[in-house]
């Protein structure tokens, strides 16, 4: 599975402290607890082997496995046709005829696990995830099959389930070096990099070739945001296997978030090189090339990962930031109609759709737009902000005293949010409030413009000697502004005037 890594929100789970207690200390223990087990393991058999299959472990883990702790499956005809109808590849077959079987009884193979494992390789996970939790049910401590169901909870985007799976397979089989980097994986989506690094660290105790124990550590890493690290764990984990489009991608997410767009534009065309029917590739690489005004090219890959999921909303922010950043304004609203009309739960690009309304000088829309972005983020004081001064604006100056009052509760050290409400009120004829607004705009950011308004608001107060000071200070820090010194020398005439009277 092609992770979005941070690409599109925040991940949906964030770990308790019970649960990261229970995790450090089931890592710290692992060497006291499973290398006495090893010796204990039995021969791998049928149905184990293909509820790991099912699950999507990987060839060389496998086989791995098999080497261990030998193999107890007959193959013949029969065994060999359900390890088929399963998806077994040609190299376990090879190592299993490559074995001596097992001391045991040689295990018979499950019709209804192939069949599990079938669903799985057409992507038909529902119908996968009933039938292994029908098996549980039967065998309820059967750590493969919980591995198999953990995978098709991950795929199902039930990260919360794919944990409690994983950590129940981890329990049953806690020498089984993927279900470390399962694991490691999951708490990575729950953003607990300490703990993602802490699984990925013991599946390398295992086997320190192990490349995507590798990867799972680089995202540890990535979640940490220890940015050169992951990069490290991400070059070993290619040393292994050099051909992971997945590990290109995840280097290019890096590269992009450290500040290097160029290196993250020649990771994310590694990937597509080697995988390129992947639309969050495509998407990620439109979007670095959108920041980098290469805005043809951006729409190119964008409008391909379009093709690739057409019902992917996080793709039509794209294509509309795009082409609201190269000025087609009509295209962009169009792409952030229709997410909205595919989504209408997303929740952001309201503000976007808005400032491309506002672009084309259509206040109305733009309004109702940045009211939705409120309505979906209350407690951001840049949309309300932004809410405040676009009503402002549109002449609807109550709102907009409302709004920005909101703006100010919410984030009191933002001078824009006290230079604004202190616009709308000193319209409103509300001077004396308004003055306190200038006053905090001033403490805060001393610029040339919140000076100039401070003193046109101590002019309707006829405090003119004072007005006549800030006027002053923002011609000085900004001399280049002529209407400051206009303004200036208008103040200074009429004082003088009133002087002769």
């Amino acid at each position: 599975m092609l992770l979005r890594v941070r690409e599109y929100g925040k991940p949906a789970k964030q770990w308790s402290p019970a649960v990261r207690s229970k995790v450090i200390l089931c890592s710290a223990i692992f060497a006291a607890i499973v290398i006495p087990a090893l010796a204990a393991e039995p021969p791998i058999d049928c149905n184990r082997l293909m509820a790991w299959m099912a699950g999507a472990a990987s060839d060389s883990s496998l086989i791995s496995m098999l080497q261990r702790h030998g193999s107890s499956i007959a193959l013949g005809p029969a065994s060999e046709s359900e390890l088929r109808t399963a998806g077994v590849s040609s190299e376990i077959l090879t190592a299993l005829h490559r074995l001596q079987l097992g001391n045991g009884a040689h295990s018979p193979c499950s019709a209804a696990l192939a069949k599990a494992a079938a669903l799985v390789h057409h992507k038909q996970y529902e119908d996968a995830d009933d039938l292994i939790s029908r098996l549980i049910g039967d065998d309820p401590r059967n750590g493969s099959l919980h591995f198999a169901l953990g995978y098709l909870k991950q795929q199902q985007g039930d990260w919360n389930s794919a944990f409690d799976e994983y950590s129940a397979s981890k329990d049953a089989d806690p020498d089984f070096a993927p279900v470390h980097n399962r694991l490691a994986l999951v708490l990575y989506q729950g953003d607990d990099g300490d703990n993602a690094i802490g699984e990925a660290r013991t599946a390398l105790s295992m086997d320190f070739e192990d490349a995507e124990a590798y990867r799972m550590l680089a995202l540890g890493h990535y979640a940490n945001e220890q940015f050169d690290a992951a990069m490290n764990a991400f070059q070993e984990s290619l040393a292994r296997d050099p051909q992971n489009a997945e590990v290109y991608y995840e280097m290019g997410l890096v590269a992009r978030d450290q500040g290097a767009p160029e290196q993250a534009i020649s990771f994310f065309r590694k990937s597509l090189k080697l995988k390129p029917e992947v639309w969050q590739v495509h998407s990620s690489l439109g979007e670095v090339l959108g920041l980098q005004k290469r805005f043809d090219e951006a729409l190119i890959e964008l409008n391909v990962a379009k093709g690739l999921a057409p019902s992917e909303p996080s793709v039509r922010e794209g294509l509309a930031t795009v082409y609201y950043g190269r000025g087609d304004y009509d295209a962009s609203i169009a792409e952030y109609r229709e997410l909205f009309r595919m989504s209408p739960g997303w929740r952001h690009g309201h503000d976007s759709l808005a400032r491309a309304y506002m672009a084309k000088k259509e206040f109305a829309p733009a309004v109702a737009e940045l009211k939705l972005a409120v309505e979906q983020n209350p407690s951001s004081a840049a949309q309300h902000r932004a809410l405040g001064q676009l009503l402002l604006l549109s002449d609807r100056h109550a709102e907009s005293v409302r709004e920005l009052r909101i703006a100010v509760e919410l984030d009191p050290e933002s001078a824009s949010s006290h230079y604004y409400l202190g616009t709308g009120l000193l319209v409103l004829q509300q001077v004396p409030a308004a003055l306190k607004e200038f006053q905090e705009a001033v403490r805060i950011e001393p610029s040339a413009e919140h000076h100039y308004a401070l003193a046109a608001c101590l002019m309707n107060l006829g405090h003119d000697s004072e007005a006549l000071a800030e006027m002053r200070v923002a011609s000085r820090l900004d001399p280049e502004k002529k209407l400051y010194h206009a303004r200036e020398e208008e103040l200074m005439n009429l004082m003088h005037a009133n002087s002769q009277r």
